[in-house]
């Protein structure tokens, strides 16, 4: 494991910020760590990056034992953490060779500075202040420092934080490139990322872990029928029967001709609502099947 968690409390004074944590992060896998503001999340990485120290627990990566005193943790981890702290009087350039430089690779950081500079996309803005860069550049070249030294674990909190659609995919990218040799944990408030790129999903919540799933399985952690249909009829009409579906919870009329069928039957009932509309003179306008989506079972899971 590249990560491993062994219940992990925190206190702040007399705030109980994580409460007994435990949960692993398998080499390669890219997690998606998740929760409400103030659940516990950016505590936690920073516990794991060896930043501050857990109350009680204990926390490994790639089998060392974090702490903040241990500097050959931090060799292994990139982090970005949320607020993104840099240096806005130093150029971009200069700033990631000033990084590399501490971490004393056997690359030479000139070659360290220009790949990583390609690889995040920022050789426009590279002789730029950069305090004179947009948020979504700073974002940038936080990550760059993250990944400047090719670390086998990277730590990302709101990695595409400021940054408009066409960067994020970019970044989005990065990150799904660097999940096939990394071990990678993301924290992020947008769901469809973590759809996107994530194996795993772990969410937390009061400083609890309420969920850790394969992304395949968190969609069953909400308890809804096994199908919801939405059918929309030109006409309009007093019921919905579905001859030999006899798992039908519920038919009901949201607005004008439109309806939302919840059934428990494994079998696609969308056939029969297509027969259905034959048998009764009505044409279909339109019938799509409700896919539960991850912002729903985080909701459910986090009572939002």
């Amino acid at each position: 494991m590249s990560i491993v968690v062994q219940e992990v409390t925190k206190y702040f004074g007399l705030q109980k910020a994580l409460d007994n944590v435990s949960f692993e992060v398998k080499t390669g896998e890219i997690v998606g760590f998740l929760g409400p503001n103030g659940a516990g999340k950016s505590t936690m990485m920073k516990i794991i990056t060896g930043f501050i120290p857990a109350t009680s627990g204990k926390v490994f990566v790639n089998d060392l034992e974090s702490g903040n005193d241990n500097t050959e943790v931090r060799k292994i981890i990139g982090y970005l953490p949320e607020n993104n702290p840099l240096y806005p009087e130093m150029y971009v350039k200069e700033y990631l060779g000033f990084v590399a430089s501490i971490y004393k690779s056997a690359i030479p950081v000139k070659k360290q500075v220009d790949n990583i500079i390609e690889a995040t996309g920022l050789a426009p803005e590279q002789k730029k202040k950069i305090g004179s860069l947009s948020k979504g550049y700073r974002q940038r070249v936080g990550l760059a420092q993250a990944l400047i030294h090719d670390p086998s674990v990277l730590i990302l909190d709101e990695a595409t934080t400021g940054l408009d659609p066409n960067q994020i995919v970019e970044i989005r990218n990065l990150i799904k490139e660097a999940g096939r040799e990394k071990t990678v944990m993301l924290s992020t408030h947008i769901m469809q990322e973590v759809e996107a790129i994530c194996d795993r999903v772990i969410i937390i919540d009061k400083g609890i872990i309420v969920a850790n799933e394969a992304k395949a399985n968190i969609y069953s952690m909400l308890r809804q029928p096994k199908q919801v249909v939405q059918v929309e009829f030109d006409k309009d009409i007093s019921e919905i029967i579905l001859p030999g579906y006899d798992n039908i919870k519920s038919a009901r009329r949201i607005k004008n001709n439109i309806w939302i069928i919840e059934a428990e039957c494994e079998e696609d009932i969308r056939p029969a609502l297509f027969n259905f509309a034959v048998n009764n003179n009505l044409t279909v306008l339109s019938l799509q099947k409700n896919e539960s989506n991850l912002e729903e079972v985080f909701r459910h899971l986090t009572n939002g």
